[in-house]
């Protein structure tokens, strides 16, 4: 499986957010994603789904499976 761990911080680095900010976004508390962000748990399937679409790339990106951000059409 591949780490995507540090995918997730990437993208929301180059937007330029916070955990915090991006929790809100997701609504949940900070710490429940910065443990997503660091690998502590898994990444539920909705919440990946909503990231891909938030940052306009495809989940295959965000899971580094691919290193074309581009979503399939």
């Amino acid at each position: 499986m591949s780490n995507y761990y540090k995918r997730l911080r990437d993208l929301r680095e180059d937007h330029d957010l916070t955990q915090r900010d991006l929790a809100k976004i997701l609504k949940m508390k900070q710490p429940q994603y910065f443990r997503y962000e660091k690998g502590f748990c898994d990444i539920p399937t909705d919440v990946l789904i909503f990231l891909a679409q938030f940052y306009n790339v495809s989940t295959d990106y965000i899971l580094g499976l691919t290193d074309n951000p581009q979503q399939k059409n």
